[in-house]
């Protein structure tokens, strides 16, 4: 932890837990350092990094020398952030919709092209490209205009506007669909364009409903899709900072219900070390 953490007064009571404080202490730094988490008392002594540890960090060990291990380090981090039950932010524990397989996102595509009538079609299109390829919410996806999707060569951006404003760069896949569809609608909406009232909260959910699909095609979700988006760049390594910069989330603590989907995304404990450095947006 850069230097020894030392024991709370009143602890040290004997040899024997000082050794198993210190060894839980070096095995707790080297957990750390090799998930990138800050060397200081308040990021190592986290108590949710002290439970990633615990669970992740002694393979092997049994259950009985975990708990010896969290007793410990509990009781280092208790001086630095209080009882466990006073932690001020926790991780959001909702589980994240399942991002859709390849194999699901083929077949939305192809029940959205399918659809009766042109402006159903473009409307079932535009859900399925601007949810999984720009991971829009509902509310961002009902405001879009074809004049917000911008071309440069192979790359497409949308630029969205609400309280989150930003400029999300299209993924690859679905980029020449995108300005496609943009072309073709001009200044008008994308999603259901013409008289309607946008900000009723099932606007999108209602026309999903609506879709003709065969009973066993994948549900059209837009919760999915941006899941599926999201789940994409984090398998993908997209640093933390630009991540949340293109999906309008404030704090990477948020990623975590995605990042357990996803192997090889940043654990929970890494992701909120780095809400520490950067306090959030």
């Amino acid at each position: 932890m850069g230097s020894p953490v030392p024991a709370p007064a009143g602890w040290a009571e004997g040899p024997r837990r000082q050794a198993v404080a210190a060894t839980a202490a070096r095995g707790l730094r080297r957990f750390a350092a090799a998930r990138g988490i800050p060397a200081s008392r308040e990021f190592l002594l986290d108590y949710d990094v002290i439970e990633a540890f615990c669970v992740a960090g002694l393979p092997g060990r049994a259950s009985s020398t975990r708990g010896t291990y969290r007793s410990a380090l509990y009781r280092l981090a208790r001086p630095v952030h209080g009882a466990p039950g006073q932690r001020a932010t926790l991780f959001a524990g909702a589980r994240a919709p399942a991002p859709y397989s390849p194999a699901e996102r083929a077949e939305l595509a192809a029940v959205a092209a399918a659809q009766r009538g042109p402006a159903k079609r473009a409307s079932a299109l535009a859900l399925v490209v601007f949810g999984i390829g720009a991971g829009l919410r509902a509310a961002e996806l009902v405001a879009l205009r074809g004049s917000d999707v911008s071309r440069r060569g192979r790359r497409v951006t949308v630029r969205v506007g609400g309280p989150a404003a930003r400029v999300v760069p299209v993924t690859a896949a679905y980029a020449g669909r995108a300005a496609g569809l943009a072309a073709g609608a001009g200044h008008a909406h994308l999603f259901r364009p013409g008289p309607a009232d946008r900000g009723y909260k099932n606007f999108v959910t209602n026309f999903a409903r609506t879709l003709t699909a065969d009973p066993a095609a994948p549900r059209l979700g837009l919760g999915r899709c941006r899941s599926s988006f999201i789940c994409g760049h984090l398998a993908a390594g997209t640093p933390v900072a630009e991540l949340l910069a293109i999906t309008g989330i404030c704090q990477a603590e948020s990623l975590a219900r995605y990042a357990r989907q996803v192997d090889g995304a940043p654990p929970k404990a890494v992701l909120r070390a780095w809400d520490k450095r950067h306090r959030g947006c």
